[in-house]
């Protein structure tokens, strides 16, 4: 016999099997000697009383033993098989070429950038001597941005697709099974390029292609087909599919579209700033405690206002994380965040940031190129405020809103250093002004928040596409090209590890239906 329950503990023994085992026969009323073993199926805290509990949905097993799942997957051999272009090796791309796979096609994985062990070395060029390799960076290269910026795979995108075939997926090559349970899975930048590194090698075993340091300068189209692509390289690939899975930073993709006459649209996006608090300020705020015990996690955070008739929110919170430099071009700076696994850096940090539309900027609305342009005006005047060499532009919290300059800085985890500057003369000013409204009030939300122990580090730019490449609803293809796949962020269809991978999966499904 099978049962379902939910049982509340205390976060010491959240982990202890006896304990949970000996709650779940209470709470079932079956005796704990029946029980031969307790699967968690759900896992979250709940800090909203005055003790802090964790919540778990499991499966007791009465009188049966439980029995071993596995993760892994037969893939088969595609070598020889018809032929599906893939743009980009980030999540969308790496999950597209795994359904090629499981279906029957042969993926051909084109990146710009570099293998995640060879990425490494750049992204230690930006953080020591602030120079950006355009090609190779935090955003470009096999696993693409969250590689090496995080590796949260929260999401509510349930509705998209299958997220827990995705994280099983993740498990598959080598993700620890904690991720199937947790209310918010976060793998870590630390243990993710082993596990990009795995599917990289399952696509490979199976007979598919990746093609590193390759980047695609232009589709080949006939009579309004899709035929295959043409590669900085000087090699033309073809194939009667192409997924253009490029990534939101993938700026010279959009121009070449347009240079083809292929349609792009300008796209809302959200800009702002990555707000950094010490970690043991979060956590007296959220556990309701002087000091976080051993057996809790460092804290996160989540929070919305509408100011001026627009949303003002956080976005991609880092518990006991790091600010990352994610300019992908020379003479501009560009902010992120991310954890390692242990999320132990004394750091909390998060984008908080204001929607961005097309009426707020003048000019043509027509213009594909209209918010693109504006994110780059800004991202290039918080480079010359910070200085030169990826110094980035910062303010005390309290001191931003007062209207203040920063007499010092706190310490803070961002590698190249900090300046610091009025943010108001870098920010657009209606983000500026929403941004002063809101912290006050994101501070009586949540006690300690409005601190000028937190620093305001510029700019989060890089929230999403500002360039959307259109697509069928039912087909998934460009309007005007058929076998053309517009596929997760960098098209405007995902934001975010999991909703990239499952927008993939559902791009090589669709091209799997064209070529039968």
């Amino acid at each position: 016999m099978i049962k379902e329950t939910e049982i509340v503990c205390a976060p010491e023994v959240h982990d202890n099997q006896a304990a949970i085992t000996k709650q779940a026969s209470l709470q079932i009323n079956i005796p704990v000697n029946r029980i031969k073993g307790i699967k968690v199926l759900k896992r979250s805290i709940d800090a909203r009383g005055r003790k802090v509990i964790y919540r778990m949905q499991v499966r007791v097993f009465v009188d049966e033993q439980p029995q071993p799942e596995h993760y892994t997957v037969n893939y088969p051999n595609i070598k020889e098989a018809k032929p599906v272009i893939i743009v980009g090796a980030g999540p969308a791309g790496l999950f597209a070429a795994l359904q090629c796979i499981e279906q029957g096609f042969k993926p051909i994985v084109i990146e710009r950038g570099k293998d995640v062990k060879q990425r490494r070395r750049d992204l230690a060029d930006i953080n020591k001597q602030g120079v950006v390799n355009p090609e190779s960076n935090y955003c470009f290269g096999e696993g693409g941005a969250g590689t090496y910026s995080d590796g949260k795979l929260y999401t509510r995108s349930t509705k998209r697709g299958d997220v827990n075939a995705v994280l099983k997926a993740f498990v598959a090559h080598g993700a620890p099974e904690d991720i199937l349970v947790d209310a918010r899975p976060h793998i870590g930048t630390n243990k993710l390029p082993q596990i990009i590194t795995a599917m990289r090698e399952t696509i490979l075993n199976a007979g598919g292609e990746v093609l590193f340091d390759t980047k695609v300068i232009a589709l080949i189209i006939e009579f309004d087909q899709i035929k295959g692509v043409k590669t900085s390289a000087g090699e033309t690939l073809k194939a009667n599919a192409v997924i253009l899975a490029t990534g939101h930073s993938a700026r010279d993709m959009f121009e070449m579209l347009h240079s083809q006459n292929i349609l792009i649209e300008a796209k809302p996006f959200a800009l702002g700033v990555r707000i950094e608090h010490p970690q043991e300020i979060i956590d007296r705020a959220q556990y309701h405690c002087d000091v976080r015990g051993e057996y809790l996690p460092p804290s996160y955070y989540s929070l919305v206002e509408q100011v001026d008739e627009r949303g003002v929110f956080s976005f991609c919170m880092c518990p006991g994380g790091i600010i990352a430099p994610c300019a992908t071009e020379p003479n501009e700076i560009v902010v992120n965040g991310w954890s390692p696994s242990k999320r132990n850096n004394p750091y909390a940090n998060s984008g908080t940031v204001v929607q961005i539309n097309l009426e707020d900027i003048p000019g043509d609305n027509a213009d594909p190129f209209k918010l693109l342009n504006f994110q780059k005006q800004v991202e290039q005047a918080a480079f010359a405020a910070g200085g030169g060499l990826l110094v980035a532009p910062a303010q005390r919290m309290v001191d931003f809103v007062e209207g203040r300059l920063s007499a010092d800085l706190p310490k803070n985890s961002y590698l190249p250093g900090t300046k610091s500057v009025a943010l108001k003369d870098v920010l657009p000013q209606l983000v500026h002004n929403r941004l002063r409204k809101a912290l006050p009030v994101f501070g009586k939300k949540m006690k300690g928040y409005y601190t000028n122990e937190a620093i305001l580090v510029g700019v989060e730019s890089r929230t999403s596409s500002p360039v959307k490449i259109p697509r069928d609803r039912e087909t998934l293809q460009h309007p005007q090209i058929t076998g053309l796949f517009p596929c997760g962020e960098g098209a405007g269809y995902a934001g975010g590890i999991i909703s990239a991978a499952i927008d993939g999966i559902n791009c090589a499904v669709a091209a799997m239906k064209l070529l039968g």
